[in-house]
């Protein structure tokens, strides 16, 4: 009996013990938690873009309807665009990236005879990066992300000084973004001077990966896929620096596969250069791509896949004075192909100079104006010899929160 209280009471107070440490760890691991909150793990930033582009305009008939739809006769103060990033590491492994768009125009949707067409929330990236290896140097990537093809497309426009990214190139992915998978590859080094070329001063792209090759729709960004063909893309992109530290990038790049219009299909296909000699204070940039794809042929009445070729050359000066930043640019491009997305194909044949430049006088408002003119040639059936001129001032204001 003696020994059976002391057995019964021995296991009390190991009962108690194990309460007491059970109950000690739950509180540690409770705190761990609230320590880690979430507002430091996952970043929120975002931007938007007021415009305006009527001052000094020599032709209302010139429209610019795959770039900003507020160029042109009936237009007026215009939000380009508004967006919010949503980013983070889920664990070392995992990151995510998440950014909707508030001022989506979406063509054909003008519901109140204004000549604006009404803005819609769509998604603009939404992708998954897993790290195969724990320095993050090997990389895969799902989701709608930017297509690898191009230096300017893969400059936010956030840090973009010109107003819209270049025809010449972005009609190789409009919208520069589709549902993809991307092996990516970039050494920790050169990691970092991708993250360190991102500010607004040098405007880099971001690390998109050194070498990065994957496939995508091809159908263009938040639209269904309409055959059983993926494109392939591959881009291999190297930032030097020189023992002054300067930085020089260079780029090349190639995507093909099936494009399809009115259950059609057209071999979309190009291959592109870049060169950027960043702004120290100094800089350059160009690039140039060539190939074929669907474009619109006026004298058969009809879509067959044609050559295309174009770029576009940018010099550029960053200039600090006391807090304040400015950034003045002069662009020239030149395009001859076609818009694949918009209807029938419609081809291009068109060239155009933007002087201008950036003014910061805080970090978080960015205020640009520019001078455009521009020549602008376009072919579809409705209209097969379209022929359009003119000069603007063009002004932005852009805030970054």
């Amino acid at each position: 009996m003696k020994n059976s209280r002391l057995l019964l009471a021995s296991v009390m107070m190991l009962g108690v013990a194990s309460q007491s440490y059970a109950e000690d760890t739950i509180g540690s691991q409770i705190d761990k938690i609230l320590a880690n909150k979430w507002y430091e793990k996952i970043n929120v930033k975002g931007y938007t873009q007021f415009r305006y582009n009527r001052f000094g305009e020599t032709n209302s008939k010139l429209t610019n309807p795959g770039g900003d739809k507020s160029v042109g006769d009936n237009q007026g103060l215009f939000v380009r665009r508004s967006r919010l990033v949503f980013s983070g590491e889920l664990n070392s492994r995992v990151y995510f990236y998440i950014q909707p768009d508030f001022a989506t125009a979406v063509s054909g949707t003008n519901t109140d005879n204004t000549g604006m067409n009404d803005n819609f929330v769509s998604i603009r990236d939404a992708y998954f990066d897993y790290a195969l290896t724990a320095n993050k140097e090997f990389r895969i990537r799902t989701g709608i992300s930017k297509v690898p093809f191009s230096f300017e497309n893969m400059q936010s426009s956030s840090l973009r000084a010109a107003f819209d990214r270049t025809e010449a190139t972005n009609t190789a992915s409009p919208n520069e973004r589709d549902t993809g998978i991307y092996f990516m590859y970039a050494p920790t080094e050169i990691r970092a001077r991708f993250k360190e070329l991102a500010n607004a001063q040098l405007k880099g792209t971001g690390d998109y990966g050194m070498f990065t090759i994957g496939a995508y729709n091809g159908q263009t960004l938040n639209k269904p896929e309409v055959n059983n063909d993926m494109h392939r893309v591959a881009r291999f992109t190297y930032p030097f620096k020189l023992s002054n530290g300067q930085y020089i990038e260079t780029s090349i790049q190639a995507y093909e596969g099936q494009f399809g219009i009115n259950n059609k299909d057209y071999y979309d296909q190009r291959t592109g250069a870049s060169i950027v000699y960043y702004p120290q204070p100094f800089g350059f940039s160009a690039e140039y791509n060539q190939g074929s794809g669907p474009q619109f042929d006026a004298t058969q009445n009809k879509i067959r896949s044609q050559k295309l070729k174009g770029g576009y050359a940018q010099v550029n000066y960053a200039l600090n004075y006391k807090n304040e930043r400015f950034f003045p640019y002069l662009r020239y491009q030149r395009y001859q192909g076609a818009r694949k997305n918009e209807k029938d194909a419609k081809s291009y044949d068109m060239n155009e100079w933007e002087i201008g430049s950036e003014w910061q006088p805080v970090p978080a408002l960015e205020l640009t104006a520019a001078y455009g003119i521009s020549n602008r040639k376009t072919s579809t059936s409705a209209s097969p010899n379209y022929h359009q001129s003119g000069n603007m001032i063009r002004l932005q204001a852009q805030i970054n929160y």
